[in-house]
């Protein structure tokens, strides 16, 4: 029965979450069905000081919540600075802006720059798709092919593999294992190299295979429009604070530094209010627009941890995590299923990866598996599947572009899915062999 529970509660979360309902307002609900189903006293499994949904809410919030923070106001000083821009036009100087594909590929690398410079991925949509949709107007490109170049930048190696990303994903094995940004560097090196292959080659296919169906251009009239900036910074300038972020975090992961995503978001915000000053409209709508737009994010995720740590309570879980832990083969097969399979079923690869960490983190390092493989591979695994119908990155860029999931899903789904898939192999390869 109480194994049952937790799996109708899966269910719970998945249905509602793609019927468009927060995670903060579902996920306490589907702990209730677990403590009930489970016969776990109620209040303290809810609400208790000790173990329950609400430590593990607030214990997320608690370790995360300045790397969420530093991380928003960053990225508001980047965009309304009109340093986004900046790295945006110097791109597509680069690539050009009179054929399909090097479009395509400047839209990837800008992505990519920017979430790789500690930006959350939210913020990335809101810069990339405006400035997207008139270069896609004027080749007549299908606007359904915008979603393939932005995923990529966004959704593979930026966000678990690249060693030193600050992104959250990276940064959250670190709390439990004792690790750095930069675990595991060949791994990550080798799954980005293949991520970013497999992906490029796809997103080549898919461009040829529209134009010999001569797909044209086809947005709602109300889609964002760019409003371009007449005073920008330069893109030396423009890059410095994500520059200075990168180094920070590579030099500090060498020296054994602790918190150092945080030291380097630190001084990414302190350089951006300096070299963006005279771009600046507003410093104090810059830090305020940041400051509160941590908040959705990080609720979020801490929601679903929240979930996790009820179901790692709950008696049923003691079937499910048996027979992960006894899955035959490397003890990093059964992480990489166990990561995969939450992130599917959150539909966000830190809510995933923060249940998964809670519910392993422990037992496998008791079995003396190797902190840094384990670091990768789960945080690699814990995108593989989250380009699901219900995820959060999904249902925001189909909101930002206007497409909806029959015209875009099949895209979004085989850029988030085959290119993380085909790099989670050549790790875990790696993981069990060499480490």
């Amino acid at each position: 029965m109480g194994t049952l529970g937790i799996i109708v509660a899966i269910i719970f979360i998945i249905f509602l979450a793609m019927k468009g309902y927060s995670i903060v307002f579902i996920a306490p609900i589907a702990s209730i069905i677990v403590i009930v189903t489970n016969g776990m006293d109620f209040f303290p499994s809810l609400i208790g000081s000790e173990a329950s949904f609400m430590t593990g809410l607030t214990g997320f919030i608690v370790n995360f919540f300045a790397i969420f923070l530093l991380g928003s106001i960053l990225a508001q000083y980047i965009e309304k600075s009109g340093a986004a821009q900046a790295i945006a036009q110097k791109v597509l100087s680069i690539t050009g802006t009179d054929k399909p594909f090097p479009v395509l590929i400047a839209i990837f690398l800008i992505s990519s720059i920017l979430t790789f410079g500690g930006i959350s991925l939210f913020v990335v949509l809101f810069v990339v798709i405006p400035l997207a949709k008139p270069l896609f107007k004027q080749l007549n490109i299908a606007w359904n092919l915008i979603v393939i170049p932005v995923f990529l930048g966004i959704g593979t190696f930026t966000m678990t593999m690249l060693p030193g990303t600050p992104s959250i994903q990276n940064v959250v094995p670190t709390n439990y294992l004792g690790t750095t940004v930069t675990a595991a560097p060949l791994m990550g090196i080798v799954a980005t190299l293949i991520a970013i292959t497999a992906g490029i080659f796809y997103m080549r296919y898919a461009l040829n295979k529209s134009l010999a169906k001569n797909e044209k251009f086809e947005a709602e009239e109300d889609a964002q429009e760019l409003a371009l900036k007449e005073n920008v910074p330069s893109f030396f300038l423009s890059i410095l604070p994500i520059l200075i972020l990168i180094i920070i975090i590579f030099v500090g992961s060498a020296m054994k530094v602790q918190n150092i995503v945080l030291i380097g978001l630190g001084a990414g915000v302190i350089v951006s209010a300096i070299v963006f000053h005279r771009f600046m409209p507003s410093h104090k709508q810059a830090v305020s627009l940041g400051a509160n737009g941590a908040i959705t994010p990080i609720f979020f995720t801490a929601a679903s941890v929240g979930f996790g740590v009820v179901i790692t309570l709950a008696p049923g879980f003691g079937a499910i995590s048996d027979f992960i832990l006894n899955i035959p083969g490397n003890p990093l097969i059964s992480l990489t299923i166990a990561s995969s399979a939450l992130g599917a079923i959150t539909g966000s690869a830190s809510g995933g990866l923060g249940i998964t960490m809670e519910a392993f983190a422990n037992p496998y390092l008791e079995m003396s598996v190797n902190p840094d493989a384990m670091h990768r591979m789960s945080a690699i695994s814990s995108a593989v599947f989250t380009g699901l119908p219900h995820a959060g990155a999904i249902l925001s860029t189909f909101a930002l572009t206007k497409l909806t999931h029959e015209k875009a899903f099949k895209y979004s789904f085989i850029t988030m899915t085959v290119p993380n898939l085909l790099a989670l192999i050549a790790a875990l390869l790696i993981g069990i062999f060499l480490y």
